[in-house]
């Protein structure tokens, strides 16, 4: 993804850019039927004048003046609601929803179409009177048609289903993607890539999140392979290494290839997504709002997203056809990993960590809630079993710790007995009851023990703090 498209798909969800596209186009309207006056016959022209034509073109300016200042209002109130009830980072999603951008440019268009051809009337341009009524005919009925949508939007608009249903979405989009280029078209670089022995190391010119990085014109602008050692979603602060190469190369061309901003996006960062929906889970079970509810909503939303991601992609074998019988069906093969340029290596998010991300802070907070605790166990438990190896290693590491918390959390003996198995822990993993029942059976180390073993341990007087060589 080049900086040009970042750039523009960014400016096209501004909201700014459609309410002045539709305004240019109310300009351009009115300036056309204007110059296209010639073509009205002399019986419509006598039949339509500018006199019947303004007092519609008052009205529509003026009520829809009201309107968009109405609506305006109504959706900074929606997204303040959706930020203090959900998270804040659900603000940007709202801010590019598409119907509201569309509703608040035909409001605004109309405003600006009526007002223009209200100046020219007085000015004196008054011989497109029919064309004129023509294209306002067609404004109204788009000002109709955009007031009835948005009545039907404003009951979703800011509430929680509205905010976990956005969120979910741009999530699902990320994985998606991720699920085919892991290293965003680069190959993946793992604990075995070899980094050759002499590099030329670039360093950042700024501090930020890295949001974007180009991977096509990374490999364009190098001769040699080149090592990103930062990814989409981390930050990344000035003077520090942001990638090594194996070649010659314009330093300043390698660094106009990545993307940094003040914030984590969406564009090119999967966990991003998923850790979103686990601060709305988070929020909901803090002790001012105290909403279970929503916190397995969301735990539920998070099972579906990592085992759709989880599942293989298949294309269509064209090579074995169909197989023959009564009932033919298509022959699938998985789909691989695609890697674009082999020569570009950039570290991947791996299942872990988007496990972790997804549920280690609702496991936390939802600790001291059997219903928090039971989901996300049986959550975990259902992921256990994905097609994807690192994906079933993942819950499976993660279950251990999840029960830990709740059986520390939970009062009752009762409350604990009825948590669910959860997945099968891995081996050597051990629950806090089974370690407390252990450590009372062994009778554990006394106190003084404890402190003369830390004493003994830290207050050693031949060790020494190793220097820090500075180039």
């Amino acid at each position: 993804m080049s900086r040009f498209i970042v750039w523009l798909r960014r400016l096209v969800h501004a909201l700014w850019f459609r309410v002045s596209l539709f305004a240019a186009l109310a300009i351009v309207g009115v300036l056309l039927a204007h110059l296209f006056s010639f073509l009205v016959p002399d019986w419509a022209a006598k039949l339509i004048e500018a006199q019947s034509v303004l007092p519609v073109l008052e009205i529509l300016a003026s009520s829809m003046l009201a309107v968009s200042t109405f609506s305006l209002g109504i959706m900074v109130q929606s997204h303040r609601a959706a930020a203090q009830t959900a998270t804040p980072r659900v603000l940007n999603l709202m801010i590019q929803d598409g119907l509201t951008q569309n509703v608040l440019g035909i409001f605004i268009g109309a405003f600006v179409y009526s007002l223009t051809a209200l100046i020219l009337f007085q000015a004196g341009f008054d011989g497109g009177a029919p064309m004129v009524l023509a294209v306002t005919l067609v404004v109204t009925g788009a000002v109709v048609l955009a007031l009835v949508r948005w009545i039907a939007h404003l009951t979703t608009l800011g509430t929680m289903r509205d905010a976990l249903d956005r969120a979910e979405a741009r999530a699902h989009h990320a994985l998606r993607l991720h699920r085919r280029r892991p290293a965003l078209g680069a190959a993946p670089m793992t604990d075995e890539t070899r980094i050759a022995d002499r590099v030329r190391t670039v360093t950042a010119k700024t501090s930020g999140f890295l949001q974007v990085i180009d991977v096509k014109a990374l490999a364009e602008c190098a001769t040699g392979p080149i090592w990103v050692l930062r990814r989409p979603g981390q930050q990344v602060l000035r003077g520090a290494p942001l990638l090594q190469i194996a070649g010659e190369a314009d330093p300043e061309a390698l660094r106009r290839c990545f993307v940094i901003g003040d914030a984590r996006t969406f564009e090119q960062d999967p966990v991003f997504g998923l850790t979103v929906l686990s601060e709305i889970a988070a929020r909901a079970l803090s002790p001012a709002v105290n909403d279970p509810g929503t916190a397995i909503e969301v735990v539920s939303r998070l099972e579906r997203l990592l085992w759709d991601w989880s599942l293989p992609e298949t294309d269509l074998d064209i090579d074995a056809g169909t197989q023959r019988g009564h009932d033919a069906v298509p022959i699938y093969r998985q789909r691989r990993i695609k890697v674009d340029h082999p020569r570009v290596f950039v570290q991947p998010w791996t299942a872990s960590e988007m496990v972790e991300a997804a549920f280690a802070s609702i496991a936390r907070d939802g600790a001291a809630m059997i219903e928090v605790a039971g989901q996300l166990l049986d959550a975990l438990d259902a992921l256990s079993q994905s097609p994807d190896p690192a994906l079933a290693k993942a819950a499976c590491a993660l279950g251990p710790r999840v029960r830990a918390h709740a059986e520390a959390a939970l009062r009752l003996d009762d409350d604990i007995a009825r948590l669910p198995k959860g997945p099968p822990a891995p081996e050597g993993a051990r629950s806090a009851t089974d370690a407390s029942v252990e450590g009372a059976e062994d009778g554990g180390e006394s106190e003084g023990e404890m402190l003369d073993t830390a004493r003994t341990t830290t207050e050693d007087p031949g060790a020494k703090t190793p220097g820090v060589e500075k180039e």
